[in-house]
């Protein structure tokens, strides 16, 4: 092979390595945030650890402890306590959301306990305000409860179930 295939060849796979690697996500065990994207890994990465947003943070997912004014998660999974004004899964969520707005867009697991509380399927317990669940298995308790779909009622005061 002569000198000049074994550089362009070198300098192919130098260019598909650096292409590639930002599409891969990374788990990391600290984020930071001020607001997306000034954080110190970026959004596509997944945190297992403790992930800090100053005012609004955005991640794939985290494992963890997750505190801040605004918490995003994307596509993945999340699992753990989250703190703030607003937390919004894109994803899954497992534990507890102690925010004043709790969004979580596919499945939930666990307690939801704020102001506002949405969960498109819910499996445990919503305290707040207003709560709202497309599906749940579970308790609603506050001034305004929905269950859209299988609830002992589609609307509530003070307490709604679906078992």
């Amino acid at each position: 092979m002569s000198k000049t295939c074994l550089v362009l060849l070198g300098f192919a796979l130098l260019t598909l390595t650096f292409i590639s690697t930002p599409a891969m996500a990374e788990t990391r065990p600290i984020q930071l945030a001020l607001v997306t994207p000034i954080q110190i890994f970026p959004e596509g990465d997944d945190i297992t650890g403790v992930r800090l947003n100053l005012l609004y943070g955005r991640n794939v997912s985290f494992i963890g402890l997750d505190l801040g004014l605004i918490n995003h998660t994307t596509t993945g999974m999340c699992k753990g306590y989250q703190f703030g004004l607003a937390g919004i899964a894109d994803g899954d969520f497992m534990g507890w959301q102690d925010n004043a707005v709790n969004i979580v867009h596919r499945n939930f697991e666990g307690l939801q306990w704020g102001v506002v509380n949405y969960a498109n399927s819910a499996n445990g317990f919503q305290l707040g305000l207003v709560n709202y669940a497309r599906t749940l298995k579970g308790l609603q308790i506050g001034l305004v409860n929905i269950i859209k779909q299988g609830g002992a009622f589609p609307f509530f005061p003070i307490i709604n179930w679906s078992f």
